[in-house]
């Protein structure tokens, strides 16, 4: 909180220099970029500090006014062993890729059958008002399928799509046509 009211008084005491045109602008943002970076450098820790989410935004409004060149000077100083991680982790991934034997498959369960899905999604066109719970109750008791309701409940989701019986406008269309709301 004391670093925000200190940078908002800094933009606020040099606001009327923001208003007049050319380069004054680059030079404030610069000075107050390089201000909320002394900030968060002088927080105590010996590890590189943790941008909150409040300092992303001051740092990525502020650079918006840099000009291209300026960028690298005013960024976050960065340890050489962070790049060679940043590196080594990169290679790693593109070797993994380049030599795998299945890059497409994703490892996990297959999911249920097919001819699953189709009988879920049946029974729940066939009987409306049942629940995922009661679904599963009633695979359970007549096919000796022991389904959990959250699998009942994800397979209804994905694959189930209710006919539309009446025929009427939606309630959404209703209050467009009424002017509320755009359609």
């Amino acid at each position: 909180m004391k670093v925000t009211i200190v940078l908002c008084a800094h933009l606020f005491l040099r606001m009327a220099l923001l208003l007049r045109p050319g380069s004054v602008k680059a030079l404030l943002a610069e000075n107050l970029l390089l201000r909320h970076q002394l900030l968060v450098l002088r927080r105590g820790r010996r590890r590189a500090p943790n941008l909150c989410p409040t300092d992303r935004l001051f740092l990525g409004f502020w650079t918006r006014w840099l000009h291209p060149r300026r960028l690298l000077r005013a960024a976050l100083v960065i340890r050489p062993a962070t790049l060679l991680g940043f590196h080594r982790r990169l290679r790693a991934f593109k070797y993994r890729l380049l030599y795998s034997s299945h890059p497409q498959r994703k490892p996990g369960p297959e999911g249920p059958a097919p001819e699953l899905i189709q009988l879920i999604c049946e029974f729940k066109q066939r009987n409306l008002r049942f629940g995922c719970p009661r679904i599963a109750q009633h695979l359970a008791k007549t096919f000796g399928l022991e389904l959990n309701k959250d699998v009942v409940r994800r397979i209804l989701a994905r694959h189930y799509r209710p006919d539309r019986r009446d025929g009427g406008s939606s309630w959404l269309t209703f209050l467009a046509v009424l002017g509320r709301f755009p359609a």
